[in-house]
């Protein structure tokens, strides 16, 4: 029984890039859209519709993004029109992009500058970031880098950073919750998935030879299954500036490209490791609040957790969580996306959750993800 349940919770990760995978089947996955209907209002058969349209949309983003070349400013899938929209720099590649059947929408600077605009921001921002700044996104559609500051914190220290980073180039200052960003770690809890040196965090996605999750919970010393046999030991973990880690299995203890569902929805099969666009739906398993889904806000975006402590390259989401869920799975459909970070709420009141991109796991450490 320890085996088999330790296999569940070490659900499941993918190690090639998502342009380099095998378009996914439909993400119409049994069970999993019960728990999208409750989080986004829908029916079944509303939330079967959104699944199918951004799995075409995740299939159709690499081919406009050629079509766009130099030209391309960005992605994203727009919910109401159930399309996947790419930012063009000028008319010269709209047709082009168009006749791969995705929108076009015309943006001021193409994605490379504004990325190399972001990673210049990050570089002035430093590490004595103001508290109140919760931290800064790249964002296609205004051209600029967003700098995301608690609700009624404004200051002169926020605007003094605010002014260092915009050496970069074109930044906006937006209002965000007045909670600050914390990282989901949590002290030892009975019956969760697994614990290190009295932290508890969650299984992200089983690889060959073990499991990713979040860096901070890295730790040195055996790591400890539900029922506190030994399951292997972290082999290595990155944090701040990354957050991702991965754990060696063993001890009778094995891995399956499942994601646990917690008896809320179906275990959800893990089949590869697509990347969805900003807009998609996400869900989350975790040990502490379980299952709960939402949208992705956006990426790239470095996150203050206080003290020093940048995360960057985060995906922002619209996902509750609490202390406890770190490492866990973000998925959509059965596509893996990333594990769990930290962020601001609970599932009780709602927040939002950042994850680490779970392909840039699996190139760091050269793993594999295990699939169905």
């Amino acid at each position: 029984m320890k085996v088999l349940l330790a296999a569940v919770l070490t659900a499941a990760v993918l190690t090639v890039p998502a342009q380099a995978l095998a378009a996914p089947e439909p993400l119409a996955v049994p069970g999993q859209s019960a728990a999208m209907q409750r989080d986004f209002g829908l029916t079944e058969q509303q939330m079967q519709q959104r699944l199918a349209a951004e799995t075409s949309a995740a299939k159709l983003l690499p081919a406009a993004q050629k079509a766009a070349g130099a030209a391309f400013g960005g992605a994203w899938y727009d919910a109401t029109t159930q399309k996947l929209v790419v930012g063009v720099v000028g008319s010269a590649r709209a047709a082009a992009v168009r006749a791969t059947g995705a929108q076009v929408a015309a943006v001021p600077v193409p994605a490379k500058a504004l990325d190399q605009q972001k990673a210049v921001v990050d570089k002035l921002a430093g590490k004595a970031v103001p508290a109140a700044v919760s931290g800064w996104a790249a964002d296609p559609r205004t051209g600029s880098v967003v700098i995301n500051v608690q609700a009624g914190k404004r200051s002169q220290a926020v605007d003094a950073f605010v002014a260092k980073v915009a050496k970069a180039g074109a930044v906006t200052v937006k209002e965000v919750a007045a909670q600050a960003p914390r990282t989901f770690a949590a002290g030892t809890v009975g019956g969760d998935p697994y614990y290190v040196s009295n932290i508890r965090c969650s299984i992200g996605f089983s690889v060959y030879g073990g499991f990713v999750t979040a860096g901070h919970c890295g730790r040195s010393g055996t790591v400890s299954g539900w029922d506190g046999s030994a399951i292997g030991s972290f082999q290595g973990w990155s944090f701040p500036g990354n957050d991702y880690g991965w754990v060696s299995v063993g001890n009778g203890w094995w891995t399956v490209p499942v994601v646990l569902g917690w008896g809320q929805v179906s275990d959800q099969l893990v089949r590869g490791s697509w990347e969805a666009p900003i807009g998609s739906s996400v869900c989350r398993s975790g040990s502490t609040t379980h299952w709960h889904c939402g949208s992705i806000l956006a990426k790239n975006e470095t996150v203050n957790y206080g003290n020093g402590q940048l995360f960057y390259g985060a995906t922002k989401t619209s996902v509750c969580a609490e202390g406890g869920d770190s490492g866990g799975s973000f998925i959509t459909g059965d596509q893996a996306q990333g594990v769990t970070s930290g962020g601001w709420g609970n599932c009780s009141s709602g927040g939002e959750t950042w994850f680490q991109p779970v392909n840039e796991i699996l190139q760091a450490y050269g793993l594999t993800l295990h699939t169905a």
